[in-house]
């Protein structure tokens, strides 16, 4: 094994240690409707509510992200992990199945917003950066839905596991 190759699988190795929020990214518009689950997501600044999404530049969503140019981010909660499969490929679940599985709404930008997510962040794509293997989206986001209730999700260890939010009693 080359020494890059070595280090680039020990990298992999040390980010499956970084607990990392389950999201379903999806977009809709012209040049039509999908979605991809993805964990590099961050928040970059919030003046003005920005959020940066890494995505494979070999995944076949790019040029439609890329065209629609608006995108949502809904930040699953963990009774989520199923349809976070989905959308990542690891069912036999085609794109036009997937948005039929649970309750989608057209947002006020027209994104599919998942129900029942801890938040859905609806935005327009300011900048795009090629680095490495990926594709970097910094969103501007302009409509944000927050569920008060809720536990998350979160990808660690090469594995979805919840993440409980203790309830305290008054």
């Amino acid at each position: 094994m080359s020494q890059e190759n070595e280090h680039r699988l020990r990298f992999r190795d040390a980010m499956a240690n970084l607990s990392a929020a389950v999201n379903i990214v999806t977009t809709d518009g012209p040049a039509g409707r999908c979605g991809i689950t993805a964990t590099a997501v961050c928040s970059v600044t919030d003046t003005p509510p920005t959020l940066l999404v890494c995505i494979n530049r070999n995944s076949a969503m790019n040029p439609v992200f890329q065209e629609n140019q608006r995108l949502c981010v809904n930040v699953l909660n963990h009774e989520q992990e199923l349809m976070a499969r989905h959308f990542a490929g690891m069912t036999d679940v085609s794109m036009e199945d997937r948005f039929l599985l649970e309750e989608w709404q057209s947002g006020p930008l027209g994104q599919p917003i998942l129900r029942n997510t801890l938040a859905s962040l609806e935005g327009e794509i300011a900048q795009i950066q090629s680095i490495g293997t990926h594709q970097v989206y910094l969103v501007q986001i302009r409509q944000i839905l927050v569920n008060a209730a809720g536990h998350g999700l979160i990808y660690f260890k090469r594995n979805f596991h919840p993440v409980m939010h203790e309830m305290t009693l008054a």
